[in-house]
């Protein structure tokens, strides 16, 4: 059985994976995606880079913690798995209303939300609807035809108790249309 590129890759999904790329750095970090590309994205990443030392007392090697990154796959030189996945331990962020803000979490303020911190007596500013004389036709062009206004003084047919979309007078239904009756 043949197993693809893409398969193996799905296989390391959420797993602890060392990367290497061409300059010489190495990530370390929870994988997360790829794509087409080999393109890289690890979450809670630290970058490893060795500097060579001006004595001869050898390389040293420098960590730094990046968070998530996405690598590009042009560079990529070699993956290798550095542990298992990551069992979740519940959310990372607290949930809102319990404890203080700090980075990572949002709360809504300013913009859009009421004074007094509560729900708001009526719409927004803005959002109670269209204002009369601002934009749109004006009263005039909205109302419907004369022929059409309710009472005695239109020559339609809401005077007589039809309306729009009732047959004339005279001519209401008894059935079926003919080719339909049984």
């Amino acid at each position: 059985m043949v197993v693809g590129k893409s398969n193996k890759m799905l296989q390391h999904i959420n797993y602890r994976m060392r990367v290497n790329l061409q300059d010489g750095r190495t990530f370390i970090g929870t994988f997360l995606a790829f794509d087409k590309h080999m393109n890289v994205v690890l979450g809670d990443c630290e970058e490893f880079r060795k500097m060579k030392q001006k004595t001869k007392t050898g390389d040293k090697e420098e960590k730094r913690t990046l968070g998530l990154v996405l690598l590009r796959g042009e560079h990529l030189v070699s993956m290798t798995v550095e542990g298992p996945p990551v069992q979740d331990k519940g959310p990372r962020v607290p949930h809102p209303g319990g404890g203080a803000g700090g980075p990572g979490s949002s709360r809504a303020v300013g913009r859009g939300m009421p004074q007094g911190g509560g729900p708001p007596m009526g719409a927004h500013a803005g959002l109670q609807g269209p204002v009369r004389g601002i934009g749109g036709p004006s009263q005039q062009i909205m109302a419907p035809p004369q022929q059409y206004r309710p009472g005695p003084g239109g020559p339609g047919m809401m005077g007589q108790g039809g309306g729009r979309g009732m047959p004339p007078p005279g001519m209401m239904m008894r059935g079926p249309p003919p080719g339909m009756r049984r």
